[in-house]
């Protein structure tokens, strides 16, 4: 297969190398708009593209995919208020999409066991939620795709909350879901979820040890979408791709 990576920072490098590695050919690095400029024609003959840009960029990025006939795989965060505007194009160029906060299959693995506890405690009204992620501090976006998404998942399942609120600490709103961002060193990405008591904690983690688990399952779901053209968030299809 052919690849195309738009954003060539840490992650489209290592997208890079493990392509290369794998003897995947890439035709196409594209990191800003001159490079599309100069590199449309390469871009063209991709059979997939995948995208590790920026939040300001990305939608350009997805819509110059669409254009031009190529699925492409979004692992940039921090875009997902256009999500509407972007399957609308996607459908109207017959285009193929996958996005997602976070393309580690342990991740994903996390995001449902998040709400499989968050629906047994919604019954449990003693206990009070809290999250708290931590990222390395060239990350943009706070708080990040996966922790706005872990939230979201729970918030639906407990009916005592209706919010998330980014904080340092327990909130005055008993109905908002505190969420507290961190940013240190070169940490790849952790996200905890606490349910707190007077009698206990109970606590679930998510911890990655190296950005090669994202840039794997990006890959892997580059791979699946040229099989199944559509639009497709990476969590509901996790599961099936190997």
């Amino acid at each position: 297969m052919k690849f195309a990576i738009l954003g060539y920072g840490k992650m489209g490098k290592m997208v890079e190398q493990l392509l290369k590695d794998d003897h995947q050919e890439v035709v196409a690095t594209i990191d800003n708009e001159e490079e599309w400029g100069s590199r449309l024609d390469a871009f063209k003959t991709a059979d997939v593209a995948i995208d590790f840009s920026m939040p300001s960029v990305a939608v350009p990025n997805m819509l110059k995919a669409f254009e031009n006939h190529v699925p492409i795989v979004v692992g940039t965060t921090g875009w997902l208020e256009q999500l509407g505007y972007v399957s609308d194009a996607c459908k109207q160029f017959g285009g193929s999409l996958v996005y997602g906060s976070n393309f580690s299959v342990g991740a994903n693995l996390f995001m449902h066991l998040n709400k499989v506890l968050a629906e047994v405690m919604n019954h449990q009204e003693q206990y009070a939620a809290f999250m708290e992620e931590t990222h390395h501090v060239t990350k943009k976006d706070a708080p990040s795709g996966t922790a706005i998404r872990l939230a979201k998942d729970l918030i639906a399942c407990v009916q005592r909350l209706d919010h998330w609120e980014l904080s340092e600490q327990t909130l005055e709103d008993p109905m908002a879901l505190p969420i507290k961002a961190n940013r240190i060193g070169t940490v790849p990405g952790i996200h905890k979820i606490t349910w707190h008591c007077e009698d206990d904690d109970i606590e679930i983690t998510h911890t990655a040890h190296s950005r090669q688990g994202f840039a794997r399952g990006a890959i892997r779901a580059a791979h699946w979408l040229v099989e199944h053209p559509g639009i497709y968030d990476f969590q509901d299809i996790a599961m099936d791709i190997r």
